[in-house]
């Protein structure tokens, strides 16, 4: 599936895979997020963080009429304030794929599979 766009130079289509790999690297620069998590169900628990190359598998992009939602699995870092880590993460990745593929984010909807601490 892809998102189709209509200006004034012509048609662009813009593939899921390229709006997910943008907004998950926007989203890993955020502070408090360790990782991207899988979509799929969690198993024993614990919850896969996905490499750069994968971040499709935790994101869900969808088109209904003119307006584009995307879902994140993401997994934050422990004693971050869950909310404000979430709340950021969506005003970056909303600012990124404007910026960079012109696309205006209707919802980006966030969803901790995880907190894990991170050794220093």
């Amino acid at each position: 599936m892809s998102i189709d766009l209509q200006n004034e130079y012509g048609h662009v289509t813009i593939s899921n895979e390229v709006i997910s790999t943008v907004a998950g690297g926007a989203a890993v620069e955020c502070y408090g997020i360790v990782g991207m998590a899988s979509k799929k169900q969690l198993r024993d628990g614990l919850a896969e963080i996905l490499r750069k190359e994968n971040f499709s598998k935790g994101i869900v992009v969808r088109q209904e009429e003119d307006k584009i939602h995307i879902d994140m699995y993401i997994i934050v870092s422990y004693g971050t304030k869950i909310s404000e880590v979430a709340h950021n993460v969506q005003n970056q990745v909303k600012y990124t794929l404007n910026k960079t593929v012109g696309l205006s984010v209707d919802s980006v909807n966030i969803y901790v599979q995880g907190v894990r601490v991170i050794n220093a």
